[in-house]
């Protein structure tokens, strides 16, 4: 088969196919047409049946609306007819109900008064007790909170001003050359510095100035703290002279060298001297505290001299400045006041007993109290129970019809009637000589 003879069966099959489109286009749109047309038809004949049923529903309600219109105007006329029979039956029988509920309701709301006024006294009796007590209390609690605020602040201020006087003299501590130039001032000043600092946070039976030792020496303070620290021994020394040589100007670097040594050895002359003296076994703490005046020559030790430190703390002495010296003093003081606060644990075992007592008693009251007042209510709901039955008993006798009865004695009695006509609540009407 040729190319031209296959483009022509090509083009054949396309044109049929494009005929095939046509005609379902076509023939779609008929279809479409004939439900338009169905669908119109059967609106219209909806309609026409919706018009004949409203009319015959408007022809029927306006029937049964003359009917109820008639029934009722028959049953209102029936209604205030055997309302008026009823009105005039009851009136009697009111007269007398409300004469004896009168009298009832006199006597209940006599009682109740009695009852609420003996119940607001007893309530007020004891709100007011409570109310002393806690009062009491609190009043005692504030006192006694005020007291411990008080003392407190006026521990800071003393902590505030030693802080100021610390900073004053660590600022007077960089011209020591010229200030204390002679070895027993410089003595005297860390001396004078220390008790300054002790005294200013310890109180007097924890420390001692000056104390003798049982070896004979003489330490510049002696902490008294309890067991099983016991005595701390203080002393003050002031490695000053070769302090200064390290940073004179104009110093060369061997005499700066010579002066570093020299000063190192005066430490652990020191240290030496302390560890031998103030460490008594038995009698005194382990271990003993060196006391440096200047924080610059604190500052100095432990930051270019650590093998100096750990040979101090080798010998059990530890070395402080005036600010280090202030922790310690604090800690110490925390300790001493742990220590009271234990001794009078048992005085705060017996106010806390004597509080669970009172305690007890107040809760016992306030459960006599909540009893009293939960009869009071319970009496309250059960007047209002009466109240509400009799209010009901008026609402049953309103809503029935009453019938006079004669009996065989000749007395009169009435019945009521519902209203479909059976016989309940019958009743004696009251002669006029009863």
């Amino acid at each position: 088969m040729t190319e031209a003879q296959t483009y022509v069966i090509l083009l054949i099959l396309l044109v049929f196919f494009v005929l095939l489109v046509v005609l379902a286009l076509r023939q779609s749109r008929t279809q479409a047409q004939a439900m338009r047309d169905l669908q119109t038809a059967l609106e219209e004949k909806h309609r026409a049946m919706l018009g004949d049923l409203h009319d015959g529903l408007t022809r029927q309600g306006d029937r049964v609306g003359q009917q109820v219109s008639d029934t009722g105007d028959r049953q209102r006329k029936t209604v205030a007819d055997e309302l008026q029979q009823t009105r005039d039956s009851v009136h009697a029988l009111r007269l007398s109900l409300t004469q004896e509920l009168a009298a009832q309701r006199e006597t209940l709301q006599e009682r109740l008064n009695v009852t609420t006024e003996a119940l607001n006294a007893k309530i007020d009796t004891r709100l007011g007790e409570i109310a002393g007590k806690v009062n009491e209390r609190l009043d005692e609690g504030f006192r006694k909170t005020n007291e411990t605020f008080t003392s407190v602040m006026t521990r800071l201020a003393t902590i505030d001003e030693a802080q100021k006087k610390i900073e004053s003299l660590t600022g007077s501590v960089v011209s020591l050359q010229e200030l204390l130039g002679d070895k027993r001032a410089r003595g005297a000043f860390g001396e004078v510095q220390l008790e300054a600092l002790v005294r200013n946070v310890l109180p007097t039976h924890a420390f001692e100035m000056q104390a003798t030792l049982s070896n004979g020496t003489r330490a510049d303070c002696v902490l008294r703290l309890p067991p099983p620290t016991g005595l701390v021994a203080v002393d003050s020394k002031f490695p000053l002279e070769n302090y200064h040589r390290m940073f004179a100007p104009g110093v060369s670097s061997a005499d700066s060298a010579l002066a570093q040594k020299q000063f190192r050895a005066d430490v652990r002359k020191h240290v030496d001297d302390i560890s031998r003296k103030y460490i008594i076994a038995g009698e005194t703490s382990d271990g003993a505290v060196m006391f440096v005046p200047a924080e610059a020559v604190f500052a100095e030790i432990h930051a270019h001299h650590a093998e100096v430190v750990e040979y101090a703390i080798s010998r059990r002495v530890w070395i402080v400045s005036p600010t280090t010296l202030m922790a310690v003093l604090n800690t110490a003081r925390a300790v001493l006041k742990d220590v009271e606060t234990r001794q009078q644990i048992h005085v705060i075992k017996d106010a806390l007993a004597r509080l669970a007592v009172d305690f007890g008693r107040f809760d016992e009251r306030m459960r006599k109290l909540a009893d009293h007042v939960r009869q009071a209510h319970e009496d309250a709901q059960q007047v209002q129970i009466s109240s509400r039955k009799i209010s009901q008993r008026f609402a049953q006798i309103e809503g029935v019809e009453l019938d006079e009865v004669e009996s065989d004695d000749g007395d009169v009695r009435v019945a009521s009637k519902d209203k479909a006509g059976s016989r309940v609540l019958p009743l004696r009407e009251p002669r006029s000589g009863d």
